[in-house]
């Protein structure tokens, strides 16, 4: 049966590339063989789905023709594909010949589904990206932090150094290949049988293989271990920011590039201070007639340092009070928001009668 990549990515066939993406990352970390609950044979099958929908020829021969050939018995008919079937090629002008659609098309299109053509030399699978979270204090997202997070990955081979093989034993000639780093293949299709050139499996397309393979990684360069990477967070950083670490995800095979690290920001919610974008609010009581002398207040902005404020005439208690430059740092510059205060009146518990005449007279004098 033709595999569903959409379905097994849980995409629509419209999706965007985005959104193939996030998908992906989102599954592949769910069923990575080194997680707990993890399902090789699920994340294998993700992998596969990812190669092909990630990339736009793969996607668009899938999108037509399906995963794969299948019960093909010359001109008798074929199915797999999606279901594709010889009155597929309708639309295709047979009688004044292909048109643009000519046969070295359609030919190298099936080879790319059965390995690739002879132009191309296979390469050692690139490491899978990782996500994972890293909480943050409003101060450490004020200031600016350095972290360091340990996960249990793929790690280049430390024995070999990653290519797989001990380098000091040397290469003899791919027995497979005879040396020439192809093989010759035969595929039978709708349109008859055809012989391909595809790259050799034992050695890459290189034509030699190495004489010792390493014994700590079986000539995978990689190994399973625990992987520790530093990085650093940059004063302002908010909730939901995403973080890239190039390389900080799993080994490749045999010294092919490493994946990449994703960090997603979790602020915490603060005790005193609200955050929106980079500016912050806090609340603080005053006293009424302490408002309406001008007096100074203090109070401490995120970074603890203390400051000092007074009501202005005219101010609107039901507004709030606006520091600037008190606020969060904005993420890559050097400026800061700002800090609102919203204030509140305390009132005293009991006036005396001196007190209370005192604020009559003040009450006819405003």
């Amino acid at each position: 049966m033709s595999k569903d990549y959409y379905k097994i990515l849980g995409v629509e066939r419209n999706a965007s590339e985005n959104e193939i993406k996030s998908a992906y990352r989102k599954l592949a970390h769910q069923h990575h063989p080194d997680k707990q609950g993890g399902d090789e044979k699920k994340f294998k099958e993700i992998n596969e789905a990812y190669q092909v929908l990630s990339n736009k020829e793969k996607k668009a021969q899938y999108d037509q023709f399906g995963t794969t050939f299948e019960g093909a018995q010359g001109a008798g008919g074929f199915s797999g594909f999606g279901g594709f079937n010889p009155n597929d090629f309708q639309n295709w002008n047979f009688q004044g010949g292909f048109g643009e659609n000519d046969f070295g098309d359609i030919f190298e299109s099936i080879f790319e589904q059965f390995g690739g053509s002879n132009r191309k030399r296979a390469t050692a699978r690139r490491g899978n990206d990782i996500e994972t979270e890293e909480r943050l204090s409003l101060e450490d997202a004020f200031r600016g932090a350095d972290r360091m997070i340990k996960f249990k990955t793929y790690v280049s081979c430390a024995k070999c150094g990653g290519p797989g093989y001990d380098e000091t034993k040397g290469f003899g000639t791919c027995a497979k290949c005879k040396g020439k780093g192809e093989l010759r293949a035969e595929r039978r299709t709708v349109f008859g049988n055809f012989s391909q050139i595809v790259v050799c499996d034992a050695c890459n397309g290189s034509g030699k293989t190495p004489n010792a393979l390493c014994s700590a990684c079986s000539g995978k360069g990689r190994v399973s271990d625990t992987k520790e990477v530093k990085f650093s967070i940059a004063p302002g950083i908010e909730d939901g920011q995403v973080l890239q670490v190039r390389g900080g995800g799993e080994a490749g095979e045999r010294g092919a590039q490493g994946g990449d690290l994703f960090v997603r920001i979790r602020v915490q919610p603060h005790s005193v201070f609200t955050r929106k974008k980079e500016d912050l609010y806090m609340k603080k009581e005053i006293s009424p007639i302490g408002a309406l002398l001008g007096k100074k207040f203090s109070a401490k902005d995120i970074s603890g340092e203390e400051f000092h404020f007074s009501v202005p005439e005219d101010f609107d208690i039901n507004e709030p009070l606006k520091i600037k430059g008190r606020g969060m740092p904005r993420f890559g510059s050097s400026s800061r928001g700002d800090l609102y205060i919203k204030i509140s009146i305390r009132t005293p518990k009991k006036l005396s009668k001196k007190a209370t005449q005192l604020l009559e007279e003040l009450e006819k004098e405003i």
